[in-house]
């Protein structure tokens, strides 16, 4: 204000010119000659800005914001504020933007400034349609208040859509088969699988090095059997956007469980299948960049006697296979013929039930206790 009075005083006593005193307060003539106005009116208080001492009309009413942070504080304590926001538009009528919200959380305390995004990385392109591309991973994590389970996942490269996802206590052959399964019989074969390098997928010969492709585990040959390339990830950088959805999942599944009062494993996989993958797809998916997919029907796949274990036995003289502690009688072949000393192959399925094969011939089925099946 002192030094309008000083440009004023000037002007007006012809010492500058109007462009000179507005340029001396860095106006155009034209904010000059407003201000003029303003203080022959006003006085120097009509100088002051306006904004400064009232309020904005746009301004949230101070009883929204305390509502506001009150349900955060006892119902959403630690949810990011992306989670949060999302929560608040579908349960609690909230129409306030992302934005507005994170400002009145950070400006209260109750949430922290996330960190800087670090230097620019070009992302991996995805491959251009579903069904060419899947990952499936696991994720060891306390889901839940008191237990640490692993969260198996399979997804899609080309639209990060979820197929399959459950909770078991460990990951293992049998996890990773079941959610091919799932994904298989829902959506189709599709052409590729990007895992980590973990026991139950590859053969490590030396650690830290590479995979042995010539040599499958139990996983790798059922995919083989489906024609389902397997694609080592080296790295976790290799497998970024898996881990990136992993993170996101850490952040709010475990919110939601409790939220839900979800405190066993049994539950807990009922509310992703019936709630959390519905809803996290339809918010994280995306389209993929050509239309159709890749997926191809499983018409002629015996998925039973592919996603199994299989192991080799040789026949003893009493026509019996010794598995896991366990003696398989095998019945008379046609013409009471006997399998002494063939060799004979063994399938163990998920549920326990076992069969012994000799090349494509089934030669009985079993209980999990070895007893024949009915009708085997």
């Amino acid at each position: 204000m002192r030094r309008f009075e000083e440009a004023l005083s000037a002007w007006t006593e012809r010492r500058l010119t109007q462009e000179e005193a507005a340029e001396l307060l860095g106006v155009c003539p034209r904010s000059f000659r407003r201000y003029v106005d303003r203080y022959h009116e006003e006085g120097l208080e009509g100088l002051a800005d306006k904004r400064m001492s009232q309020a904005s009309a746009r301004s949230a009413p101070v009883d929204e914001v305390v509502r506001l942070e009150a349900l955060y504080k006892e119902r959403y304590d630690g949810w990011s504020v992306a989670h949060f926001h999302e929560r608040c538009r579908e349960r609690h009528g909230g129409e306030r933007s992302y934005t507005w919200t994170k400002n009145r959380l950070q400006a209260a305390g109750l949430v922290s400034k996330g960190r800087g995004k670090g230097k620019h990385r070009k992302q991996r392109e995805r491959t251009p349609m579903a069904g060419l591309l899947a990952h499936q991973d696991g994720s060891t994590h306390r889901w839940v208040e008191g237990a640490v389970w692993d969260l198996i996942v399979t997804l899609d490269d080309a639209t990060t859509e979820v197929y399959s996802g459950f909770f078991v206590d460990e990951e293992d052959t049998w996890s990773s088969l079941r959610g091919v399964r799932e994904t298989v019989e829902r959506r189709g074969l599709f052409g590729s699988l990007w895992t980590d390098r973990g026991s139950h997928c590859w053969h490590t010969p030396k650690a830290g090095g590479g995979v042995d492709k010539s040599n499958p585990t139990q996983f790798g040959r059922a995919m083989r059997e489906l024609g389902i390339e397997m694609i080592p990830s080296c790295s976790p950088q290799a497998r970024g956007r898996s881990e990136r959805q992993f993170g996101t999942m850490q952040g709010r599944l475990p919110k939601e469980l409790a939220a839900e009062g979800v405190r066993d494993m049994e539950a807990a996989n009922r509310y992703l299948e019936q709630a959390f993958w519905p809803s996290w797809n339809q918010r994280f998916a995306v389209p993929a960049a050509e239309s159709g997919d890749g997926f191809v029907p499983a018409l002629d796949a015996d998925l039973d006697d592919i996603l199994c274990l299989k192991e080799d036995r040789k026949v003893a003289n009493d026509n019996c296979v010794r598995y896991k502690n366990l003696r398989l009688q095998i019945p008379p072949g046609p013409h009471g013929r006997h399998h002494v000393r063939r060799t004979v192959r063994v399938h163990e399925h998920s549920d326990g039930r076992l069969s012994v094969f000799h090349g494509p011939r089934r030669l009985g089925r079993y209980g999990a206790d070895g007893a024949p099946a009915a009708g085997a």
